[in-house]
């Protein structure tokens, strides 16, 4: 069942702007992040200087910071090394990492770009628009969810290669859970407000 227009409900001038707005941005993202995702590719293939961010734990080092440059310990947490050639399985995992967050990105703004394509026809609720935010939310914790994974895999790759398998102070793979559990939270919120918009939308229909 497609969603159906909102009785009652047409966009004004300042929404029908502010949508654009937002799809424009939304077309700038896709844009931004497939430059990005072909750079990234391109560093990979021809092996420059390829750049990740890896955890460590337990690690001390000396700083010149102090007076006359002189050594400060230091408890080191996360660093960027570099590069310029990967294993097979770092070099799989960095293409994977590049396509797949594309992809993700894709995917998300796809999905709210339909929705407010919905919304400039007057259609807010129906069982379309509540899939779409679903598949939305979904999408961005899946996408976002396995990134670090595949960072992670590259970090790891290059640290190996560095130490020459001698060092094991490195954090195989570490994520933030509090940013999952906010986009969760908001995702919950949106797609709780859409399946409620709907079914009372329904049932209105249903009495007219």
């Amino acid at each position: 069942m497609n969603a159906s227009p909102t009785p009652g409900y047409r966009p004004t001038p300042g929404d029908r702007v502010s949508i654009a707005i937002f799809m424009i941005a939304g077309i700038a993202i896709v844009v931004w992040s497939g430059i990005a995702a072909a750079g990234r590719i391109m560093q990979v293939l021809l092996g420059e200087s390829i750049p990740a961010t890896a955890r460590f734990i337990g690690v001390r080092i000396e700083v010149p910071i102090g007076p006359d440059d002189s050594n400060v310990p230091m408890l080191l947490d996360s660093a960027t090394v570099t590069a310029t050639h990967l294993s097979p399985a770092g070099f799989t995992a960095a293409i994977i990492a590049a396509v797949f967050g594309f992809g993700t990105i894709v995917a998300v703004v796809t999905c709210l770009m339909l929705l407010a394509r919905n919304t400039l026809r007057g259609r807010i609720f129906g069982r379309s628009n509540t899939r779409l935010v679903t598949a939305a939310g979904m999408t961005a914790l899946v996408g976002f969810g396995l990134a670090p994974v595949f960072d992670g895999m590259v970090s790891n790759d290059i640290v190996s290669k560095l130490a020459d398998d001698d060092f094991h102070g490195y954090a195989v793979l570490t994520a933030e859970p509090l940013p999952f559990v906010l986009l969760a939270f908001a995702f919950g919120i949106v797609a709780t407000a859409y399946t409620v918009g709907s079914r009372l939308q329904r049932e209105t229909e249903g009495l007219v």
